[in-house]
C-alpha cells in the first residue's frame, strides 16, 4: 500500500477540482487541432461552445456539426414548439394544395381560351340565377305592399276607432311574406358575391395557367 503524504493528497484533490474547470474553459474555445470538435452550439448567454457532444440541456437548441477542420457542414435546427409545428403543417398543406391545383389546370385545359369559355358559362349561369332571384324579390315586395295596404284597414294600424282586429290569415300572410323576402334577399346577395368570387378565381387560374405554360415552353 503506498503511503500518501498530506502534500500528495492535496495535489490530487486540486487536480480533480481543476479538471471540470479546464473542460468548461475548453468548451467555450474553438480547438485548433484537427478532429478535436464535432459540434458547435450557443448557450442561453450567447456564448459559443465546441465539443465532441452537445450537453443534454442544449440538445434542443440550434447547433451545428463540424468537420475535422472545424468547418460547419450541417446545421441542426432547434426543436420547434407545438405552434411552430402546426404552422409548418399548415404551410405544407398549402403547398400541396397549390401543387394539386396546378396539376388540375394542366390536365384539364389545353389553352387559356378553354378557361375563358368555362368562366363565361359559369358566370352566365350565376347571372341567370341572380335574375330569377331578383324577379322573385320584386314579386315579394309587390305582395308585401298589397298586404300592408290591407293591414291599414284593421287594428292596430287603422286610425278608425270602429276598425276590426286584423284577421289571423292576413297577419300570418304578412309574417310569411316578410320572412321569405328576407331569405330571398340573402340569396340574391349571395349570388352577387358568388359572381365576383368566381370571376376572380377564374382570372387567377388564367394567370397561373399562363405561367405554367410559359415554364413548360422554356424547358
Amino acid at each position: 500500500m503506498p503511503r500518501w503524504t498530506v502534500l500528495s493528497v492535496a495535489l490530487a484533490l486540486a487536480a480533480v477540482a481543476a479538471g471540470p474547470a479546464r473542460a468548461a474553459n475548453n468548451s467555450a474555445r474553438k480547438p485548433e487541432s484537427k478532429g478535436e470538435v464535432s459540434y458547435k452550439w450557443t448557450d442561453e448567454k450567447g456564448i459559443t461552445h465546441y465539443g465532441d457532444y452537445v450537453p443534454p440541456e442544449y440538445a434542443k437548441r440550434e447547433r451545428a456539426v463540424l468537420n475535422q477542420e472545424g468547418v460547419v457542414i450541417r446545421k441542426l435546427e432547434a426543436e420547434k414548439t407545438p405552434e411552430q409545428r402546426a404552422a409548418d403543417a399548415l404551410r405544407q398543406r398549402d403547398v400541396e394544395s397549390r401543387r394539386q391545383h396546378d396539376q388540375f389546370l394542366l390536365t384539364t385545359y389545353t389553352s387559356v381560351s378553354d378557361i375563358e369559355t368555362l368562366r363565361d358559362q359559369r358566370l352566365e349561369q350565376i347571372v341567370g340565377q341572380s335574375s330569377a332571384a331578383q324577379q322573385y324579390v320584386d314579386s315579394l315586395n309587390s305582395r308585401l305592399t298589397g298586404l300592408q295596404a290591407r293591414a291599414q284597414l284593421f287594428k292596430p294600424y287603422s286610425s278608425d276607432a270602429a276598425a276590426r282586429r286584423m284577421p289571423d290569415d292576413l297577419a300570418a300572410d304578412l309574417v310569411r311574406t316578410v320572412s321569405e323576402l328576407r331569405v330571398q334577399s340573402n340569396v340574391l346577395t349571395t349570388k352577387q358575391r358568388e359572381h365576383a368570387d368566381v370571376a376572380q378565381q377564374f382570372q387567377a387560374d388564367i394567370e397561373r395557367f399562363a405561367e405554367l405554360q410559359a415554364g413548360r415552353a422554356q424547358r
